[in-house]
């Protein structure tokens, strides 16, 4: 009578874990149709980022977002910028405030530049982000010419003395 008890058991056991589970949104990533990359920066890890020195505070900061050549959409605009601490999260972007008008797009690109000393100016929080060995952080919100809107991984900005 074990024996079988057992057999009952173990095919319960089966047959309640062998069913194919279908899972939701939100246990895949969630990647957009059209990528936004960053060329010119370097990637290790995840986040690509920039070094620049603390130095020269009027010094051009520049990243370039770019979508694939083969993609059928082109940039409308970068319609907000959140600049600060690598804690950003996607979800303050649409609040940001760093730009006040959109930055139009150029095709397949478009351009952001500002200054340590901009973005020092910008808040008192990112005042104090600006030393040597630190790092700030930028987040998109980039408009796509049908008006997707997408929000890219953070790139960041490694500074140095």
């Amino acid at each position: 009578m074990k024996k079988i008890y057992m057999i009952l058991v173990l095919f319960l056991t089966i047959g309640m874990t062998g069913c194919e589970k279908e899972y939701g949104q939100f246990y895949k990533d969630n990647l957009p149709e059209t990528p936004v990359t960053f060329p010119g920066t370097t990637t290790y890890g995840f986040n690509p980022y920039i070094s620049m020195s603390i130095a020269d505070l009027n010094a051009p900061l520049k990243f370039t977002l770019a979508i694939p050549d083969n993609s059928p959409r082109s940039i409308k605009e970068i319609t907000k910028v959140l600049g600060g601490a690598t804690a950003i999260q996607p979800g303050g972007v649409a609040n940001a405030k760093y730009i006040t008008t959109p930055i139009a797009g150029n095709g397949k690109t478009a351009v952001f530049q500002t200054t340590l000393a901009a973005f020092k100016a910008s808040s008192e929080a990112n005042s104090k982000l600006v030393v040597a060995n630190g790092e700030i952080a930028f987040m998109f919100l980039v408009t796509l010419d049908n008006g997707e809107t997408i929000i890219p991984v953070q790139v960041r900005v490694r500074l140095t003395a």
